[in-house]
């Protein structure tokens, strides 16, 4: 078994692809409509669905927006360097919602980015067996 993907609905989809291909640097692997079930889907990554686990956005035609919940919590990233993402991300128009910086009682590097529909996307720099 393993991981395939990780859906999110989202409000707008050409904003939320542009938000996953140009401010994070995924790959949109593909994207179709759905006319008779009124949605569209798109798979967006860092390497093919063969060998990678992905992210669904998902159009729900005439739906601009949700209410995340209480439940959703986060996407993590793992990125060589948390500050200088965060730099890159902040100069191609993201919302970085927690500075780079170590983890309240912990030493990992970390910090926040939020997509347009206000879903969290967690950085984190690599683990180091040091």
């Amino acid at each position: 078994m393993r991981l395939l993907h990780t859906m999110l609905r989202v409000g707008d989809m050409d904003r939320s692809i542009a938000f996953y291909t140009e401010v994070l640097g995924m790959t949109l692997l593909r994207r179709k409509d759905y006319p008779d079930g009124q949605f569209t889907l798109a798979f967006v990554g860092y390497g093919n669905e063969a060998e990678n686990s992905v992210i669904e956005l998902t159009y729900n035609w005439g739906v601009d927006s949700y209410e995340l919940g209480t439940g959703y919590g986060h996407i993590a990233l793992e990125v060589e360097d948390v500050y200088k993402a965060c730099e890159d991300i902040r100069a191609r128009g993201g919302k970085i919602t927690r500075e780079p910086g170590p983890m309240k009682h912990g030493t990992s590097i970390l910090a926040f980015v939020e997509d347009p529909d206000g879903y969290k996307i967690e950085l984190l720099s690599p683990k180091r067996n040091d």
